[in-house]
């Protein structure tokens, strides 16, 4: 038959712009890489790699939470009518879908957009809203499988999913952290490498407004 795509090793080194979301496809767990790029243009959002129409959803969920970031820290030249956004998933031949990337998407834009590295050890699952609550998703068996197969140290997880760890083999609950989150406030410090402790603090100051 025809060679298996090989979707899932973590990142080689820390990069900007560039996050890690657990995947579960019909053969079991994998890891995806969320990519953005900032260019020049027009203020527009541009989609690639085969994202269904609940992803693309899900990553204007994530942009608009995004966006509120920045301009709550005070940084809004780099989302002006001159900057096109572009969010891409490879392989652009495998069709994605679903809103579990929600919240790497965010990861992906946030890094992108204050210059911080994503950590190449974490990798994340969950939906995001607008306002950056982070909602449960399916496949956590799996896709802990997956992230734990691909190297992975680090698992950003919804809160909600906590009760689903059962029958999860023993040896992936030692060697991966698994870090339960309920809004993004919780998440970008354990992913963003840099993270300060200033924007921490305002982020989280003003998520509760």
């Amino acid at each position: 038959g025809p060679p298996k795509f090989r979707l899932g090793e973590a990142e080689e080194q820390d990069e900007i712009g560039v996050a890690t979301a657990l995947a579960w496809t019909g053969v079991g767990g994998d890891v995806l890489s969320v990519e953005v790029a900032l260019l020049e243009g027009s203020g527009k959002l541009v989609l690639t790699g085969q994202l269904g129409e609940v992803m693309q959803e899900s990553a204007k969920a994530a942009l608009t939470y995004a966006r509120s970031v920045i301009s709550r820290l005070g940084i809004t030249d780099r989302f002006t009518e001159k900057t096109d956004l572009h969010i891409h998933v490879p392989a652009g031949a495998i069709p994605k879908d679903g809103p579990s990337a929600g919240i790497t998407i965010a990861v992906a834009l946030i890094s992108a957009l204050l210059g911080l590295p994503v950590r190449r050890e974490v990798g994340m699952t969950g939906e995001i809203t607008l306002r950056g609550k982070v909602l449960p998703v399916g496949g956590i068996k799996e896709k802990l499988i997956g992230a734990h197969r691909a190297g992975l140290k680090v698992v950003i997880l919804p809160k909600e999913n906590e009760k689903d760890l059962q029958d999860l083999p023993p040896k992936i609950l030692k060697e991966l952290q698994l870090v339960f989150v309920k809004h993004m406030d919780e998440v970008l410090p354990v992913a963003l490498k840099g993270f300060p402790e200033k924007l921490q603090t305002m982020v989280a100051a003003s998520a509760v407004a």
